[in-house]
């Protein structure tokens, strides 16, 4: 079977990508304890969650996996990619994990196993036009979104939209609406508010939520002993005060799921 070409953030993978055999043996966790260190993938250009600054690789989910390895015992590797060479790499044993804002769909958790969400969140509606605010005000209009996520996947379901245009960063889906060449932008209720906080003079505006969705990171499907220890580790986070420190370091509110 052939992989679709558009694998990207919040995705759906098909059965064409369950297909594809594995490359190698995905590492157990004992074989990662062994080795000393965990080696996690992200995107790197989804900021607050996983973003640059200068050289350093920095962000809500960059913290938070790195204070879950550290429960672990582990030191991180970290390696920054293009979204739709993420999820993927896991079948082809590149790296351990996967961070980067995943929303748990069935078709995705038929090609990788998911960790408990480290997350919730979901995709909003943002304009210049106070008067685009709900799903039935996209009918006729051009929505901006990330090629292949649950953002285009849910605008796909909203009938009478006129056109999707499709980017291959977030930031240039948000780009399209400053420029006028787009009605609207769907993304991330965080990133959004990030976004708007960033540059108020932009006059972007949000509107409602379009989708909820958990947002999870990610191992090679079947190493449920790897999630299983990342799910101690998170559940250790969670519990002793410092994912709510790192949450609202980056968004003044703890943003676990409830």
């Amino acid at each position: 079977m052939k992989l679709l070409k558009s694998l990207t953030r919040r995705a759906l993978f098909t059965a064409a990508l369950i297909g594809v055999a594995a490359g190698a043996q995905a590492r157990s966790f004992e074989d990662i304890k062994k080795d000393g260190k965990i080696v996690i993938a992200t995107e790197g250009q989804f900021a607050p969650f996983n973003f640059f600054q200068g050289a350093k690789l920095t962000g809500f989910e960059v913290e938070v996996a790195e204070a879950v390895a550290a429960k672990m015992g582990l030191k991180v590797e970290w390696k920054a990619l293009s979204f739709d060479a993420l999820l993927t790499g896991l079948r082809q044993d590149r790296w351990d994990m996967v961070i980067a804002s995943h929303g748990i769909t069935e078709e995705r958790a038929k090609a990788v196993t998911f960790t408990e969400p480290h997350y919730c969140s979901g995709g909003v509606i943002i304009t210049k036009n106070p008067a685009i605010k709900t799903a039935k005000d996209l009918a006729g209009k051009v929505i901006a979104v990330q090629t292949g996520t649950t953002y285009q996947e849910n605008v796909k379901k909203v009938s009478a939209v006129k056109e999707i245009k499709n980017f291959p960063q977030d930031t240039d889906a948000r780009a399209a609406l400053a420029s006028d060449r787009v009605d609207a932008w769907v993304t991330d209720r965080f990133v959004a508010l990030n976004s708007l906080q960033a540059n108020p003079a932009a006059g972007l505006k949000m509107g409602d939520f379009l989708f909820i969705e958990r947002i999870a990171s990610a191992v090679a499907k079947g190493n449920t002993g790897l999630a299983g220890e990342i799910n101690k580790g998170l559940a250790a986070i969670l519990a002793d005060g410092s994912y709510a420190a790192i949450s609202k370091k980056y968004f003044n509110d703890d943003i676990r799921c409830k």
